[in-house]
């Protein structure tokens, strides 16, 4: 598993080659292993491919381009809606979307009281679990993934459009990977961890 997590890339340039069932079942499955808060498991996974992907990506597109003239959401990350265009265009080349929804948890937009913002901390934090767990098992079948936080920016529109009142935790991009980007830079260890 070290040479997985070594491995892994965020792509953002996907050919065209579609994947089996069996193989988006094997990604989900290992999900579903990973640890949960009090074992809330949390998490659902709506796949989209073909037509109702390309609904998806009209979706994104139609909610950033609204962000872009009421910043209704996210008015002081402004700088960044270039950057979420981007990211249509990464949507639209990836074969296979997977939406990741906290089954606990609504809106993120709205105030709610402390002691369910700690349960919501927890339940974000066993999701990023499962969305790792499924990035790793596809960089192990040879797949490149991208974990998009981008749908911030169509959120209410993309919650919508999937039918949900459930939190939009993001979407994660899988495919046949057309680039081999460098491995990124990391902090050394000496200036990450301290030892008491």
């Amino acid at each position: 598993m070290i040479q997985e997590i070594g491995n892994r890339r965020s792509i953002r340039k996907y050919k065209e080659d579609k994947i089996s069932k069996k193989l988006l079942e094997e990604i989900i499955y290992s999900a579903t292993l990973a640890p949960s808060a009090k074992n809330r498991q949390p998490w659902k996974f709506i796949v989209y491919q073909g037509k109702e992907k390309e609904k998806l990506v009209v979706v994104m597109r139609q909610g950033i381009n609204s962000e872009k003239i009421t910043h209704a959401l996210m008015k002081e990350w402004a700088f960044a809606i270039p950057d979420a265009e981007n990211t249509v265009r990464i949507m639209e080349e990836a074969p296979c979307l997977i939406a990741v929804l906290n089954t606990n948890q609504k809106t993120p937009f709205e105030g709610i009281e402390n002691e369910k913002r700690i349960v919501e901390i927890c339940d974000s934090l066993s999701i990023g679990a499962a969305i790792e767990n499924m990035i790793l098992t596809a960089t192990s079948y040879g797949l490149g993934t991208l974990w998009i936080a981008n749908t911030c920016f169509a959120y209410n529109e993309l919650i919508e459009f999937i039918g949900t009142d459930n939190q939009l935790t993001g979407i994660v991009a899988v495919g046949a990977a057309n680039e081999a980007p460098p491995k990124r830079p990391r902090k050394a260890l000496r200036d990450v961890v301290e030892y008491r």
